[in-house]
């Protein structure tokens, strides 16, 4: 009998190691392979500054937003409920975007947004008409080309702390938060001309 219960619980562990998201077919979590960029390290965007971002970049209805390296998701889902916006969210974390799944869910707009767990590197932002970040300087520089490439003109790009490199923003917002800290917005508009 003992033997019979040995027989049957290590065919169900292994089954249970095989098909949990890490070890399915090869797969690391997205946050623990080495090929998976850093872009900046995960830290939330207080919800004032997520306000200020979507009314700097004038979000209504009819936008598509994509936010590179989303976190909880908090400003696509942002753009959901005050405006009715679409919203995208990328991040390499699957963790992170458990938790956005989970932040959609709770503010009821899991219809209008999507996560992806997915390097920013290789996401097609072409269907966006607003592209946010709150990445480090050498990632937005990184981005540059991809957005250039990808974006529609007219398409607005709205960077939290950290600019473009040697682009010259259409506004710069810089005000302080409620804890007193400066904070510094930059909206960028796409022109249609592919750059470095």
């Amino acid at each position: 009998m003992l033997s019979d219960m040995f027989r049957f619980a290590l065919p169900l562990s292994l089954a249970v190691l095989v098909t949990s998201g890490s070890v399915l077919a090869g797969q690391v979590p997205a946050a623990k392979r080495p090929d998976a960029p850093q872009l900046a390290p995960y830290v939330p965007t207080p919800h004032e500054v997520v306000d200020r971002m979507l009314v700097l970049a004038g979000v209504t209805k009819a936008d598509v937003v994509i936010d590179l390296g989303c976190g909880d998701g908090r400003i696509p889902i942002a753009a959901a409920k005050q405006y009715g916006a679409r919203g995208i969210g990328v991040d390499i974390d699957p963790q992170r975007i458990a938790e956005a799944n989970a932040n959609a869910k709770v503010a009821g707009v899991e219809h209008l947004v999507t996560f992806k767990l997915q390097d920013a590197m290789k996401t097609d932002v072409s269907g966006a008409s607003v592209v946010t970040t709150y990445l480090l300087s050498a990632s937005n520089l990184k981005l540059r080309p991809l957005l250039t490439a990808q974006l529609r003109p007219g398409s607005r790009i709205v960077a939290h702390s950290f600019g473009m490199g040697d682009w010259t923003p259409e506004k710069v917002d810089s005000f302080a938060d409620a804890e007193g800290r400066t904070r510094m917005l930059f909206l960028y508009r796409a022109d249609g001309q592919v750059r470095q």
